[in-house]
């Protein structure tokens, strides 16, 4: 009796073992996702496409999709409230991932070249248009305004600026909305230099401009304090944002604060980048991923971007009939409004020196590429005013 007893308790407690298991809990979701997540990592590591990001959200994917019994009540989950990855998804669902993310940016990135030609600020603005166009469509495919604007802020290829405006308008949306902005940051050099060489002659792509005026340290200074300023009277909601990037900015530039820009653009922006990728990653979960929404979501992603690539260049060759024929602009510069800093001016430089191996476009592109940056954050501004 005792040993049938026995038996019968330990093929219960195998039964319950077996119950727990991913390979029982396992569906084709969760191996669809885990293949997404594997191909992440690919184009990371074979292709070199924004490896700091992908990596991260790839690897993110895979322990967001590890198969577990939900009913059980383990608290390993990123939705179960009170796990481990749930506290580290509050930097992602509260939106305080992003604000550190652009105080990086600020203490990294050098404004001179937009400082030196201001007008290249247009530029910046005029590839926002892909937001905007996206908004409209989305309204138009039956999107709540919320989650329109939400999902139009992909075209500003801006990651961080993405996951801040989703987790304030459609928090139920932002796990597709940030893997489809990150993908298309890593896509650029994919999805760009086509719409470039569409848009643009031969006897463009030659333009040689004039280099940059030099710009004194004093403008250097001054260019935050003035752009947080005029920004965020415009855009008040951009606050979070524009204050970290112009923050992080004059940390860099003040020339007294040397170790804290270091910290800021080093050892900070790494660690947020990688606790934001690796919990948007696992926030894509099969059950709540796999959706006709999400298919929707990167499909008017894709749309936006393209609007946002395309409207820059075009933007340069309409300011061109403006301009005398000394200060035209070389419409290749046009595609670096979008805020994917520094891969999209790259993208400028590389094509400039394929039409002309003496034309080198890079500190030009970063003009608009850098403004982009602060349209984006200006768009989610926006958005989220009338939006919220």
């Amino acid at each position: 009796m005792t040993d049938v007893s026995f038996g019968d308790f330990l093929l219960s407690n195998l039964q319950q073992f077996w119950e727990f298991t991913g390979f029982y809990n396992c569906t084709w979701q969760h191996l669809v996702m885990l293949a997404v997540g594997l191909f992440f990592i690919w184009l990371a590591i074979k292709k070199n496409f924004e490896p700091m990001l992908l990596v991260p959200i790839g690897f993110g994917m895979l322990i967001g999709n590890i198969p577990f019994n939900t009913t059980a009540g383990l608290e390993i989950g990123i939705y179960d409230e009170g796990s481990v990855l749930n506290i580290l998804y509050n930097g992602v669902s509260a939106g305080w991932y992003p604000p550190l993310i652009f105080l990086g940016i600020g203490a990294m990135t050098d404004f001179t070249a937009l400082i030196a030609n201001p007008k290249l600020m247009l530029v910046g603005a005029a590839a926002q248009f892909g937001i905007f166009g996206a908004y409209m469509v989305s309204l138009a495919l039956g999107f709540a305004p919320d989650q329109a604007g939400a999902i139009a802020i992909i075209g500003g290829a801006d990651g961080p600026t993405a996951i801040f405006l989703s987790s304030k308008l459609a928090p139920n949306l932002m796990g597709a909305i940030a893997v489809s902005a990150y993908s298309y940051m890593a896509l650029v050099p994919v999805i760009q230099p086509p719409i470039m060489r569409l848009l643009t002659t031969k006897k463009e792509r030659v333009i040689k401009m004039k280099p940059a005026r030099q710009v004194a340290q004093s403008e250097k200074i001054i260019f935050p304090i003035v752009g947080l300023i005029l920004t965020c009277f415009v855009v008040p909601t951009g606050i979070p944002l524009l204050g970290m990037l112009f923050f992080g900015n004059l940390l860099r530039e003040c020339g007294v604060t040397t170790r804290l820009a270091k910290t800021a653009s080093n050892a900070l922006t790494d660690i947020v980048t990688i606790l934001l990728g690796m919990t948007v990653g696992a926030s894509t979960q099969a059950t709540t991923f796999l959706t006709e929404k999400t298919i929707f979501i990167f499909f008017l992603g894709f749309m936006a971007f393209i609007i946002a690539s395309a409207s820059g260049v075009l933007f340069v060759k309409l300011f061109n009939l403006f301009l005398p024929k000394s200060k035209k602009l070389n419409p290749l510069i046009g595609n670096a409004g979008v805020s994917a800093v520094p891969m999209s001016a790259r993208i400028s430089n590389n094509l400039g020196l394929e039409y002309d191996p003496s034309n080198y476009l890079l500190m030009h592109a970063m003009g608009p590429n850098v403004a982009g940056v602060i349209g984006s954050a200006v768009a989610a501004g926006v958005l989220l005013g009338f939006l919220a």
